[in-house]
């Protein structure tokens, strides 16, 4: 096959370098282009993707900001035949624009999110191996077409994804609101504590476990927020409630209403996994 990418951060690199490996040939835009010279210096990509490349392309993966990836669609959207996928962190923006000018100019258009990451962002953290046994969420124009999602997930396949999962752009957002992005504002938020500076020697993997993506891309993920805050601000509504009973529990010293909350907590972990 022949793919096509677009952004060569850690996910566009990762994605780059995976197809690769796999014997495909890769051709890349960044809007850097000294990145997407380095990623074919570096093996990860055997050329450019240029408008007059962008209708021999079998897949094209998006792996840019939603508002910059949707600005791209609008303005490629001609040039394109065959299969797009987004990698953008929500969806109810995005999917409704791809979904409508795929349909007015012959293409295919699919939601995508690689479950995959590290705190850590751009081409230089990027490794082919990033995908492999991960989870892929998958958001097509027509969720009852097993063909299609079967022809999806072989395009794919050179990514080694573990497991695929096929929502709406709305489920999707809902979902991701609290798996991932009420994690980043938590973690971000409680790295601000000036104790925060006196942690180490008293610090393990509590601290580390809940502090791990407080370092995170504050451009990318302020447009992520900012797109899908209806849903992240209703988590953020119950976890502020839920915070606030423990608060208030410790306040009063009642024990009973602790123990109760904490073994609330314990059993609902126990149940979700």
């Amino acid at each position: 096959m022949t793919i096509g990418i677009v952004g060569l951060g850690l996910i566009g690199g990762s994605l780059a370098r995976a197809y690769t490996a796999k014997g495909h040939e890769v051709l890349v835009y960044d809007l850097d282009p000294t990145v997407a010279d380095f990623a074919i210096m570096a093996n990860a990509a055997h050329g450019l993707l240029t408008d007059e490349a962008l209708g021999a392309c079998e897949l094209i993966l998006l792996a840019i900001y939603p508002k910059a990836a949707i600005a791209w669609l609008q303005e490629k959207a001609p040039l394109l035949r065959h299969t797009v996928i987004d990698c953008c962190g929500v969806k109810g923006d995005i999917c409704p624009v791809g979904f409508e000018l795929a349909q007015k100019h012959g293409f295919l258009f699919v939601g995508g999110h690689p479950m995959a990451g590290t705190h850590f962002s751009g081409f230089k953290y990027s490794r082919a191996t990033l995908f492999k046994g991960a989870p892929m969420v998958l958001v097509p124009p027509r969720r009852d077409d097993m063909q299609l999602i079967d022809e999806i997930t072989k395009l794919l396949a050179p990514c080694e994804f573990g497991k695929f999962s096929v929502t709406t752009a709305e489920k999707h957002d809902e979902m991701i609101a609290f798996t991932s992005q009420l994690a980043h504002v938590v973690s971000n938020a409680y790295i601000k504590s000036p104790t925060a500076g006196l942690h180490k020697g008293f610090s393990a993997g509590s601290y580390k476990d809940l502090t791990r993506v407080a370092w995170l891309n504050p451009g990318m993920w302020s447009e992520l927020f900012l797109e899908n805050k209806d849903y992240l601000i209703h988590e953020l509504d119950f976890l502020i409630t839920e915070l606030g009973k423990y608060r208030d529990a410790m306040e009063a010293d009642n024990k009973e209403e602790l123990y109760r909350l904490l073994e609330e907590g314990k059993k609902r972990k126990e149940e979700v996994g």
